[in-house]
């Protein structure tokens, strides 16, 4: 990614943690630094809930931020089945896999981060089944469908490795739920290895995106080696020299 994208994304990201603090759009003390805790989450997780995408999928892949919570413990108590990323891909099986038939737990309590590190069975790629709804967690997005996250990039190679391994297709829809402050009526700064998403949905609006870009794989040369180091699915399977 080139330097200049790099700084205009960083202004993006800073314009809207302030307007999101400022607001009091957040639940965390302050937005700055991640996908912001947005104040109508719930809401935004009914009104998802009320698409036909969703009502149809029965394979849901989640982002773990707490944004995104009430996604994930509706997917569960609909039977749904969730994955979502060790922290960082740190494994070689880099995904929990959260069945509903199998919780020992209720559903909200399933959906968090802590608890599904220590309920759910970490599985690899050839473990999952094709995924029918992609949920991100996003700082903005815009009404076309880009998206700029938070900065780490993993959400990104989490869907081309997963659209590589045939699980995300032309069948699968990408959301991002989020608080109306954070879709910008402007151009976002953008690379190819950057998803954009098919539906926005906020706690009042729902946001069907025109044609928005999806990536047809791995870009290799947008990884540095150490990234792909700390990555062991990534590590196995990179390009020789």
């Amino acid at each position: 990614m080139s330097i200049d994208v790099d700084r205009e994304k960083q202004r993006v990201r800073e314009r809207v943690w302030d307007a999101m603090d400022a607001g009091g759009a957040t639940h965390d003390v302050t937005a700055h630094g991640r996908i912001p805790d947005f104040v109508g989450a719930p809401a935004a997780a009914a009104a998802l809930a009320e698409l036909a995408a969703w009502q149809r999928a029965r394979v849901i892949k989640a982002v773990p931020d707490k944004a995104q919570l009430p996604v994930r413990a509706r997917a569960l108590s609909e039977g749904k089945t969730v994955f979502m990323a060790v922290p960082r891909l740190a494994d070689p099986s880099p995904f929990y896999l959260l069945d509903p038939s199998a919780l020992t737990v209720p559903p909200a309590e399933a959906a968090t981060s802590r608890i599904a590190a220590g309920i759910a069975p970490r599985v690899g790629v050839d473990a999952l089944r094709p995924v029918d709804v992609v949920v991100l967690g996003s700082v903005a997005v815009n009404r076309a469908g880009v998206r700029v996250g938070k900065g780490a990039g993993y959400s990104d190679l989490e869907f081309a490795f997963l659209t590589e391994a045939g699980l995300i297709g032309d069948h699968t829809t990408v959301v991002t739920t989020v608080h109306g402050l954070q879709v910008l009526d402007e151009e976002l700064p953008a690379t190819t290895h950057d998803v954009g998403v098919d539906v926005i949905v906020t706690p009042e609006e729902i946001i069907a995106c025109p044609s928005p870009y999806r990536p047809s794989g791995l870009i290799w040369e947008h990884l540095d080696a150490q990234k792909i180091a700390s990555i062991p699915v990534l590590a196995a399977r990179a390009p020789a020299g």
